[in-house]
């Protein structure tokens, strides 16, 4: 591949790993490995495609998938989408900066769009920081204002169901002073 198509790709799979704000920075600055069964290249559209155990690794960040796409606009702004994989949903997991916490995430679908700093779980959505976890069918994390919206129904839609419900789990916050010996 071409260098600046390598650029393309490394940022773009930067992107899909920052679901927290505190992502380990130094994951930018590492080389960017990756596995599949298959890889095609379309120059003229600015589509990259890796097919079958596709295993990225960069730094922490670690994404699996069956299929990953990486687009790019006549802006140059990079848009990722990761589909399938183990038990039909794609992985990530990466580590916060300074910290000995993971996020680790998982969604039938992960998208990430470079230019809305906008990341996207679809189907079976589950994100785990450190020991706080959600679960929904549908997470969003907006990167810019760092904030997420996590729903019981498919793309941000709300099923008034019982049955499928968003659940999340907030672990208490240990004061400095409190752990301290």
């Amino acid at each position: 591949m071409k260098k600046n198509h390598w650029q393309i790709l490394i940022a773009t799979l930067l992107a899909l790993g920052s679901l927290s704000a505190h992502a380990e920075k130094a994951d930018r600055s590492k080389p960017v490995n990756i596995e599949a069964d298959r890889v095609s290249v379309d120059d003229k559209n600015k589509v990259h495609v890796f097919e079958g155990r596709v295993v990225l690794t960069q730094g922490t960040l670690t994404l699996r998938s069956d299929k990953l796409v990486v687009t790019q606009d006549a802006e140059g702004y990079q848009r990722g989408v990761a589909t399938g994989g183990p038990g039909g949903l794609a992985h990530f997991r990466q580590k916060r900066e300074g910290k000995d916490i993971w996020v680790d995430g998982e969604g039938e679908r992960i998208e990430h769009d470079g230019r809305s700093e906008l990341t996207q779980f679809f189907l079976r959505a589950h994100v785990k920081n450190g020991s706080d976890e959600v679960h929904g069918q549908y997470i969003q994390y907006n990167g810019v204002s760092e904030t997420y919206l996590v729903t019981n129904g498919p793309n941000a839609t709300t099923l008034p169901s019982q049955q499928a419900r968003v659940q999340v789990t907030l672990q208490p916050k240990k004061k400095d002073a409190e752990t301290k010996p």
